[in-house]
Parts: structure tokens; sequence; C-alpha cells
């Protein structure tokens, strides 16, 4: 016998779930531009889809950065992701053998155990092919089951798992995960019933079959169990595509189109509904998102896809956002969660058109030099910074031109952040056409929001782009800066578009460890805390910003440093506005320990040789 009707949820299900994935997938393949198409075609026939595979096993089944963050987290996904993988071909050879090698209805792998009742085991026979298959099946099933364990466990006893907060589900999320949640113990019941029946199944089918044998009717039961485990199934499949779950076939998708080279476009398409639908609404960008500390988390990454995926995009949620990254920093996909913000806004902004007349009367070109220095908006606010680089310019004697000394220069990042694409688009071709006058090969910025911005969004062929902190360490290095050292403790904070926003992490600390002691801090690198200034928050009020300010500065303080340095004029101005701790930019403690390269102290490493 291969067929009876309890196949039948099951069948449907997975025929329905086909062919929503079928539509789905032609959809934002037609969506995508054909440059895009070419390339996903190129990397199938390349590298890329060995990289592809390699991440698809090393975070789809083995789930890698979850175990990072929480052991108990990555186990709980590892044994779901991979144990139902493994049950699924290990189930297909089963069925191999006990059919002769046939190929077999899809639902007869699945359902093998209510087909075939083999006797048990005894210890000799697991060194047989049938004997192997009933011992492993059951160890994948109790694999599958432990996970299944901890994932109740999560909902009430989450800082187990490393995490505060879990999402808040919606009516297909509930379905979706009650029907998931009860798959597998309704298979481990009718496998179990069946062998208690038969007098078969593995070493934990078996037992347990022995034991509900001796005080259930499982003449009554077996069949209706093997019911319950298809309509589990079904429901399953059936509301995966408008759940959380969604994730389970397209992140796999998102992971090769990645590593084709295609990205998210100028407004939401194909990748970013791509992107959306990776999403598996697993909380953790809700942890790392300081909203919570003004009880805006109903703003954070998670909610605001599901709002996307949804078609109910809301403004408010959308513009209670400080853009600092930690979200994308934490999401274990690897989800453009600060790109697909950036685009929901510009859906709403993209008509607006601004005027940008009044550049052409700035004396932007000056005289031909290898370096140009952008102070930018920020810059100009916190004149100190823009001070100390020209002191440092100056005292080390390179010749620059300062291209907006004049006056401030916006770099058209706050246009994007907000959604005014086309507006930002004309404010980058203006600048650019600037810079460009100016002859030079490097362009050295203050402002980590412009570092950022001139390296994605503008056309600078030739022309190297450096931060201020970067470069000074460059001067030190070769020798044209010496420093004196100073005793005194400091903490360095990482800005948001420094560290996550270009990776820079490194180079100001060198610079810094040349004249201070540096304390470490529990959050920082690419877990620092956003300063609460952001530019790219369009909601909150200064008395919340404040809050978020202050809480990431308890956390710097907390080892009680002299001096608080960071690397942003907005961080600067943002910290310095709290009164609480010296706070200076890492160019303005440079500019005020300049020594002579000629007299420079000896450091104890010099005198040690020699």
């Amino acid at each position: 016998m291969t067929f009876d009707l309890f196949v039948l949820p099951f069948f449907f299900g997975l025929i329905f779930l086909t062919v929503v994935l079928v539509q789905k997938y032609s959809r934002w393949i037609a969506m995508m531009d054909s440059s895009d198409r070419v390339k996903a075609g190129m990397a199938l026939f390349s590298v890329n889809l060995l990289k592809s595979i390699k991440e698809v096993v090393l975070e789809s089944l083995l789930h890698r950065k979850m175990f990072k963050r929480n052991p108990l987290l990555g186990y709980m996904h590892m044994s779901f992701a991979l144990g139902w993988l493994l049950l699924i071909i290990l189930g297909n050879l089963e069925s191999r053998v006990y059919s002769g090698g046939h190929i077999n209805p899809p639902y007869y792998p699945i359902f093998l155990k209510f087909f075939i009742h083999d006797k048990r085991v005894l210890p000799f026979e697991l060194f047989t092919l049938p004997g192997f298959f009933r011992f492993i099946m059951d160890f994948i099933l109790l694999f599958v089951l432990s996970g299944l364990v901890l994932a109740l466990f999560k909902r009430t006893r989450s800082k187990w798992f490393g995490l505060k907060k879990t999402t808040q589900h919606n009516s297909f999320d509930k379905w979706a995960i009650t029907s998931l949640w009860l798959i597998f113990p309704m298979r481990l019941l009718a496998e179990s019933f069946t062998a208690g029946l038969y007098q078969g199944g593995g070493f934990l089918t078996n037992t347990l079959g022995s034991i509900f044998d001796a005080i259930l009717p499982l003449q009554y039961l077996a069949y209706p169990a093997w019911w319950a485990y298809s309509t589990m199934l079904g429901i399953f499949f059936v509301t995966l595509p408008w759940s959380r779950f969604m994730h389970i076939p397209t992140e796999i998708v998102l992971i090769f189109l990645r590593n084709a080279g295609i990205e998210q476009g100028k407004y939401p398409g194909s990748f970013s509904e791509i992107e959306l639908s990776s999403c598996p609404r697993c909380g953790v960008c809700i942890d790392v998102c300081q909203m919570n500390e003004v009880d805006k988390t109903s703003s954070t990454a998670v909610y605001l896809i599901r709002s996307l995926r949804d078609q109910q995009p809301d403004k408010q949620l959308n513009a209670n956002c400080m853009m600092c990254g930690r979200c994308l920093q934490a999401c274990p996909v690897g989800i453009d969660t600060l790109g697909l913000r950036v685009g929901a806004r510009s859906v709403d902004n993209k008509s607006i058109a601004m005027d940008f007349s009044y550049l052409k009367k700035q004396p932007f070109v000056g005289e031909e030099t290898g370096i140009v220095y952008f102070a930018g908006c920020m810059g100009h606010l916190t004149p100190g910074v823009k001070r100390a680089i020209v002191q440092i310019f100056n005292h080390a004697k390179i010749d620059f031109t300062f291209l907006d000394e004049d006056g401030s220069i916006c770099c058209g990042r706050p246009l994007k952040l907000a959604g005014l694409r086309e507006a930002a688009s004309k404010l980058v071709s203006e600048n650019t056409r600037m810079i460009k006058n100016t002859g030079a090969q490097l362009l050295v910025t203050s402002c980590p929001i412009c570092l950022k911005t001139f390296n994605n969004d503008y056309q600078l062929e030739g022309m190297k782009v450096m931060h201020h902190s970067v470069y000074i360490d460059k001067l030190v290095t070769e020798g044209k800066l010496a420093l004196r050292p100073e005793e005194l403790k400091a903490v360095y904070h990482d800005p948001c578009e420094l560290g996550r926003g270009s990776g820079i992490y490194e180079q100001p600390r060198n610079v810094l460890k040349q004249i201070a002691e540096v304390a470490d801090v529990a959050e920082e690198q690419e877990n620092s805390l956003c300063c609460g200034g952001s530019i790219g928050e369009l909601a909150m009020d200064f008395t919340q910003r404040n809050i978020i300010r202050d809480n990431a500065l308890k956390i710097l303080c907390e080892s009680k440093p002299d001096l608080l340095v960071t690397a942003c004029p907005l961080c600067k101005k943002t910290y310095d506005s709290a009164n609480c701790i010296k706070v200076k930019d890492i160019a303005e403690v440079v500019a005020a320990n300049l020594v002579s390269v000629k007299h420079q102290p000896k450091t104890t490493e010099m005198v040690e040789q020699g």
C-alpha cells in the first residue's frame, strides 16, 4: 500500500505552497533590472555559487551567527533547520531502500512508517541498512524535538537565550508557529502508536510505543494521529508564505543574489521584497535597538519589516529610527535594515524637489593640491574640530585646499535619510563637480557621515576618501607627526558611521594610545552605542534624545575616565551637551599634544632599542 486519504492535507498544502512560491519568485525575477538578471545568471556558473552554498550551510542550517550570540539560541534554530532537512533527505533514502530504489510520491517518505511495519530492531540488526535507518531517523527526530523544547522555554525564559524581548506575532505567525510546533510531536505520536501496534520502530518510537500499548487503545489512536500529523504539515505549508517562516526558502535566494553582486536599488524593488521575506523575525534586532530606552520598541527593524511586507507602512514607525546600524550588525541574515527604511521613506518623498543654485555662488575652486579638506555641516557647527585639523595640516606642512572654508556645504546624507533621494542626488552632482575642480587625489573629511556618503554615493574616480582619524594615523606612522603623551585615562567612542558604517576602529585608537591610556568600554567597536544625536531620526524630541545620550554616557564612563574622545563632530556636540565629562574629538586631542618631529620625546621602546 502506498496511498491513504490522510496524506491529502499534506499533499494539497505542498502543492499550494509550491504554486505560491513559483508565483512570487517569478514576479521578483520579472521585476529585476536586466543587468541584475544577467548577474544572477552568471553567478550560477561561477565561484559565487560555491560561496552561496557555503553560506547557506553555515548560516541557514548551522546558524553560526546565532551560535556566536548565544549557544542555546543557535542550537534551537539549528535543530529545526538542520534536523528537518536531514529527516527529509534520509527519509527519501530510507524509502528507496524499501521500494527497491524507485522514485516515490512526495508524501511516501514523510509517512513511511504508516506504510511499512518493520519489527523491532535487535542490537545486531543496527548494522543492517533498515536497522540503521530506523535508529538514525529516531535520533534526528529526537534532535528536532529537543529544539522544540527550547523554543517553548524561549517564549517565557528569553533571557536564557541572550534575549530580553521576543517578537509579537500576527495571526499568520500564530497559525504557522502553532502548526510547526505540533508537526514533530504528532509525528512522534503517530510513529510511536504504529510501532506499539506492530512491535516495530527504532529506539525512541519502539520504547514509547510499548509504553503507550500498555495504557492506551492504540488501534483507535494510531490512524487519527497520522491525520493530525498530515494536517499540521498542510496548515504550515498554507500559512508559510504570509508568516515569518517565509524566510526558510527565501533566505537561500537572498544569499545567492547577494553573492552575485545584486543589492538594493534606488527605490524599493524585487531585491527589497526578497529581503523583507527573508526576515525570520527572530527578535535579535529588538534587544540591540536603543529606541527601547524611550519606549519605542514598536519602531525597531523587525516591526518595520513586517509592516512593509504586509503592505501596511507606518510613517511614524519609519521615522523613529536613529539609523545607527546596530540592528544591521546584529541581524543573523544580514538584511540591510537601514536601506529598507530609507527606501520606505523615499516612496513618501520622492516627488519633492529642491533648488541648489546658491552653490554656484560659492568660491569652490582653489589652487590645485594633492589634498582637499571637507569640514561639512557638523564640522562648522563644532569649530574646534576644523581648527584642530587646520593646525595639524600646517604643523605637518601639508599643502591642502579647504573646500568649504567659507561656509557649510552639505554632503547630501541628511536629505537621503529623510527620503529626499532626488534632491540628494542633485546635491551630490553639484558637490562632485566642485570636488573634482580642486584637482586633488585625496579627500579628507572630519565627519563620518560625509565619509560614508562620499564613498557610497559619489563617483570620485581617481580620488581616495579618508576620515581625518585615518589620515592622522597615517601621518604619525610615516613620522610626519609626533605626539606628547599625557598621564590621563581616556575612553574612545566609536561613531556609528565611522565604525559600523565604514569599518574604521583601530586607527583612532592607535593615535589616542600615543597620548593617553585607553580604557576598554563594555559596548564598543561594532557594538558601540549611538550618541542619540543622529540626523537619521525624524520624530524624536530632545528629552528622548537626552535619555539615549545619558544611557550611552553611563556605559562610556563606567571606568571613570578623565576624557571622552570620539571622532565625529556630531557625537562630540551631543556628548558635550551633557556637561558631565570633558569631551574631545581625536583631532583636538592630537592638536593639543603636537611636538616637533625633530624633538620627539623618546618612548620606553625607543630607549630599550638603544
